[in-house]
């Protein structure tokens, strides 16, 4: 009996060693273990950061360069302030923008940032002041259905013909 509680002790040791060494290759290779390396901290401001999360990828030209290292909402202007971290080889001019994008329909979202064309160079904790939103997918699609229900709506008040004459009118011979 004793023999075989130490091989079933053994074999569960065995598959949780070799389930933890998966969980450990996935957060490496996944691109959400977050950055690291030297980096530049920079910051953005948002109205609406809908999706994105810490650990988000920092995109230039779709390549990574960076993570998402925190989110908060600036109690003055009641905007989500990104705080993001980029590698520090990259000399982002000043006038670089950031946008929130998406892998695709139903992909996640990442910061991509498009780098400007001024001299002057954003220093570690600088801020990106040019910035576009997410755009809500679901706020896009009611704003279709609502045009595609007032298109034949539209229509069909124009299609009934000119309008009876009032009771008030004399009728033109």
């Amino acid at each position: 009996m004793k023999a075989r509680s130490f091989a079933e002790i053994m074999a569960g040791a065995l598959v949780l060693l070799v389930a933890g060494g998966f969980l450990f290759y996935a957060l490496n290779n996944s691109g959400r273990g977050g950055f690291s390396g030297p980096g530049l901290t920079l910051s953005a401001k948002f109205d609406r950061i809908d999706g994105l999360a810490p650990g988000a990828d920092v995109r230039v030209a779709g390549v990574k360069v960076g993570s998402v290292v925190d989110q908060r909402i600036d109690p003055q202007t009641f905007l989500a302030v990104l705080t993001m971290r980029i590698d520090a080889s990259l000399q982002m001019p000043s006038d670089s923008s950031a946008e929130i994008a998406s892998e695709g329909l139903l992909g996640g979202r990442f910061v991509s940032l498009v780098p400007g064309g001024s001299d002057r160079i954003l220093a570690d904790g600088g801020e990106i002041t040019i910035t576009q939103s997410a755009i809500s997918l679901e706020s896009l699609l009611g704003r279709f259905i609502f045009s595609m229900t007032e298109a034949p709506a539209a229509a069909n008040r124009n299609e009934a013909g000119p309008a009876a004459p009032s009771l008030g009118t004399p009728a033109q011979p």
